[in-house]
């Protein structure tokens, strides 16, 4: 490959993660514009505003972030739903199909496996994968760190 269809190709990247961006910000999400976000995300669209991701982190395929948690209500015969927030820090990359459970907090420099299901807060500098997710390894440092 050309250098310069390198640079065209890198150019068009850079326009389609703007334009993701914009999207996710005019529906009412709080998304860093620095993070990178790959198609296919289910964000939860019960509660837009509830869902902050910090500057840096990467949302990958699949993604799913939640913003509510579900009440059940059985003196009226349904669930209603609670609205929460949930954070991503700075400098994190979520696994392709993992699911970020509602009102669940993760810290700076995390990384999440591919198809984990976070339920609980995860603190910075932390590897967290399964279903439930477990930790995998803390006190990671992503200068060096090779995914």
């Amino acid at each position: 490959m050309s250098e310069e269809t390198k640079g065209l190709r890198q150019s068009i990247a850079k326009a389609v993660q703007r334009l993701r961006w914009y999207r996710y910000k005019l529906a009412g999400y709080d998304i860093h514009p620095t993070c990178e976000i790959e198609r296919g995300l289910n964000l939860d669209r019960y509660f837009p505003q509830g869902i902050h991701v910090g500057a840096h982190t990467i949302l990958t395929s699949r993604v799913t972030i939640l913003s509510h948690k579900l009440v059940p209500k059985k003196s009226l015969g349904r669930y209603d739903g609670e609205k929460v927030h949930t954070h991503i820090g700075e400098w994190c990359v979520i696994g392709i199909g993992a699911v970020i459970m509602g009102g669940v907090r993760i810290g700076d420099q995390c990384v999440i496996g591919s198809g984990a299901v976070i339920t609980k807060d995860v603190p910075s500098n932390t590897i967290m994968a399964g279903n439930p997710a477990r930790v995998v390894r803390e006190g990671i440092e992503m200068e060096d760190l090779k995914l």
